[in-house]
């Protein structure tokens, strides 16, 4: 596995190469970390919607900051998924996010 494959990451990779990124909405199960945040802010993505940011906080100002349209569904379903993933996989959780088992 590759600890910074991150969706958000993976998305704009498998996307190829793009002249500009302005007219792009980056959709995300969770709040982006702050590598993919930076990623967002580097490309020039103007729009970013998040599943839910119950489970990871993320970097939400970080974007907002950067004038990134933030929009956060709070999505129950994917909260509950993701919760379930982190108790079922704490050590690929961790890893993904840069912290160490609880």
């Amino acid at each position: 596995m590759n600890p910074i494959a991150h969706g958000e990451m993976d998305a704009i990779r498998k996307a190829g190469r793009q002249k500009n990124y302005t007219q792009t909405t980056l959709y995300t199960s969770l709040s982006p970390c702050m590598m993919c945040a930076g990623t967002i802010v580097q490309f020039g993505i103007p729009r970013v919607v998040i599943g839910e940011n119950e489970n990871f906080g993320g970097n939400e100002a970080f974007l907002r900051k950067y004038g990134v349209e933030v929009i956060v569904v709070g999505h129950e379903g994917c909260a509950n998924l993701m919760k379930k993933f982190i108790s079922e996989r704490p050590g690929d959780w961790y890893e993904d996010i840069g912290g160490e088992v609880k």
